[in-house]
Order: structure tokens, then C-alpha cells, then sequence
């Protein structure tokens, strides 16, 4: 990484040396345009209205137009704004984190010390560690001052860019002032139904789609050329509209819940938990037939035998009583005499 900015954060009367690095970058892949015709690269300039000459980008200043007045600001006079000069992160306020609200973030940067000892970053981390807060900065980078937050990402710094308060716009939309009525049996299944989809939240199983697609669609468009079909490529047709909105709300969270305990794949599943499902159901099925089949054999097979058995077994239960008698009344008679 390049460091794109050196100051120095301001933590009382503690100065803290930082180089700033952009924490966060772009995946897409990068376009330009051509003109369709004849495929020639489009191209932009920067033109002056009044000379129509082809200016060049050190010859350009800024303005500010009002009723008609313009006014030219140079370079030179843009500089002398007192923020614009100043390489101070400074430190104005440490709040709970709790208390921002994400609607305001905008880019993050590392801090890296930029000290031979790096023990006056290290102590400010440790305090933010042991508040368990954010530090509220001001800072000034690339012609704009800048509201921020300082936190902890690991061991490192992050300086959290933030928008001021009138950046962010008031959502008033009139369909939300109409009373809705939920019925009971709704918030249950919608409930159920976030439930049925909970889970921790791995950001590297998400992929970015569009990219990956148009990825292959670039392969495919080199290695084919013009005779490119983009059905073939992609193996579906190209994706129609949504149908619009939802009517029957009950039948949707229904059959969303039925599709997602019926074992649907959540993004970044794989198919072989539905596919061990239905084999552990088809091995089942069979173990259940396979003893349907086997059981009527069984019984008829069995059953004369045992009820031969046990009739033979009765049987000679009741000739041993029947012979055990007469010799009982015998030795009664002999004591008697």
C-alpha cells in the first residue's frame, strides 16, 4: 500500500505521527467507452466555451457561480484556507460506539505510526481498548475538512471518514403515515421465517455476481468473438423484470418457510446437504418396504410352527397333570391306612 497523507493525531497535549493509507478498494472491472460503429475509444476534453481551445488540467481553476456573478478561484487562494494547511487528526470528543449511526459512515483509512517508537500510538489504542470507546476527529484531506471516527481494527488505527449532520438527508415518505394493521399470525411467521434464516455473518462466502459473470462474458467474448451466444455462455436466458408486488403477504411468508425447511440452499451453501437429505430419505423408504416385504413371511411362516409348538407344549402339560393325579390319591390312601 502507498501512503496518500502524513499528520498526526492530537490526543491532548500527546501528538501521535501517522502515515494514512485507504483501507478499502474497488474489485470492479474497469470499462471504457467506444463508439459502436467503428469500436473507437471515446474520449473526454476539457474545452473552453468562451475560446474553444483544448485547456489543459494545470490551466483550469475553480468558481462559484450566484445569480449570474462568477467567481474564479486559483489555486494559489484555495491553499490559503487555514484547514486546508492543517495535518491535525484531532481528537474532540470520545463517545460510545453504540452512538454512531452507520447511515453516516463513509471511507475508512489505516494509521500506521510514522515514529521511530510507536509507543504514543500503541497508548492510544490501549485507552480506546480500555474505554471501550470511539474517538470523534477532525481532520482535513483532499480540499475537504472532515468529520471522523477513531477506532480499533485489530491492532491497527482506522480512521473512519463520517458525514456531516446536514449530509445526511430526513426520509418522509407519505405511504408510511397510513396506519397498517399486522395480524398476529403474520409477525409469527415472519418471525419463524427470519429465524429459519439466521446465522453469523461471514462476509468471504458472498461473492460479487455481476462481476464473475461479466468476467465470463469478457472470456467468452474473446475466445468467440461476434458469434457470441450469451444463452450458451451462461446456460439460462437473460433475467426478465420481477413480477411487482406481493398480494396474498400470508401465502409468501408461507411458502418462503416451507421452502427454507424443505431444505432450500441459503447463499453459499453447497448441494450436498440436500442431496445427503434425500439419500437418507430414499434409504428410509427402502428399510421400510424391505421390512413391509419381509413381515408377511415372516408371520406366516412362523406362526403355524409356533402355535404347533406351543399347542404340543400344553398339551403335554395337561397328560403330566392327568398322570400326576392317580399316584397322589394312592400315597393319601397308604398314610390313612
Amino acid at each position: 500500500m502507498r501512503a496518500i497523507w502524513k499528520g498526526a493525531i492530537a490526543f491532548g497535549l500527546v501528538n501521535v505521527p501517522v502515515k494514512v493509507y485507504s483501507a478499502t478498494e474497488d474489485h470492479d472491472i474497469s470499462l471504457h467507452q467506444v463508439h459502436n460503429a467503428d469500436g473507437g475509444r471515446i474520449r473526454y476534453q476539457r474545452r473552453c466555451e468562451v475560446c474553444s481551445k483544448i485547456v489543459d488540467y494545470e490551466d483550469i481553476d475553480k468558481a462559484y457561480e450566484d445569480d449570474g456573478r462568477t467567481v474564479v478561484l486559483s489555486r494559489e487562494e484555495l491553499k490559503s484556507i487555514p484547514a486546508e494547511n492543517s495535518h491535525e487528526i484531532d481528537v474532540v470528543q470520545f463517545v460510545p460506539a453504540d452512538q454512531l449511526d452507520p447511515m453516516s459512515f463513509e471511507k475508512s483509512y489505516y494509521l500506521e505510526p510514522d515514529s521511530k517508537s510507536p509507543k504514543a500510538y500503541v497508548l492510544l489504542r490501549r485507552a480506546l481498548e480500555d474505554t471501550d470507546r470511539v474517538a470523534i476527529v477532525q481532520f482535513a484531506l483532499r480540499d475537504k475538512t472532515r468529520l471522523g471516527a477513531l477506532r480499533i481494527r485489530g491492532d491497527v488505527l482506522v480512521l473512519q471518514a463520517l458525514l456531516w449532520a446536514d449530509e445526511v438527508r430526513e426520509a418522509s415518505f407519505p405511504s408510511l403515515e397510513t396506519t397498517i394493521r399486522i395480524s398476529a399470525q403474520e409477525r409469527e411467521m415472519s418471525a419463524a421465517l427470519v429465524d429459519s434464516m439466521a446465522a453469523d455473518f461471514e462476509p468471504g462466502q458472498f461473492t460479487d455476481d455481476y462481476q464473475l459473470q461479466l468476467r465470463q462474458l469478457i472470456e467468452a467474448k474473446l475466445e468467440k468473438g461476434e458469434s457470441l451466444d450469451t444463452e450458451e455462455t451462461f446456460g439460462v436466458p437473460a433475467a426478465e423484470a420481477g413480477s411487482g408486488e406481493v398480494i396474498d403477504l400470508m401465502e409468501a411468508l408461507k411458502r418462503s418457510l416451507e421452502k427454507k425447511r424443505g431444505g432450500g440452499a441459503a447463499p453459499g451453501d453447497g448441494s450436498a446437504k440436500p442431496a445427503a437429505k434425500s439419500s437418507a430419505r430414499s434409504s428410509t423408504t427402502a428399510a421400510k418396504q424391505t421390512a413391509a416385504k419381509a413381515a408377511p413371511k415372516t408371520g406366516s411362516r412362523t406362526a403355524p410352527k409356533t402355535a404347533a409348538k406351543a399347542g404340543a407344549a400344553t398339551a403335554a402339560k395337561t397328560a403330566g397333570t392327568k398322570a400326576a393325579a392317580p399316584k397322589a390319591a394312592a400315597r393319601s390312601a397308604r398314610k390313612e391306612a
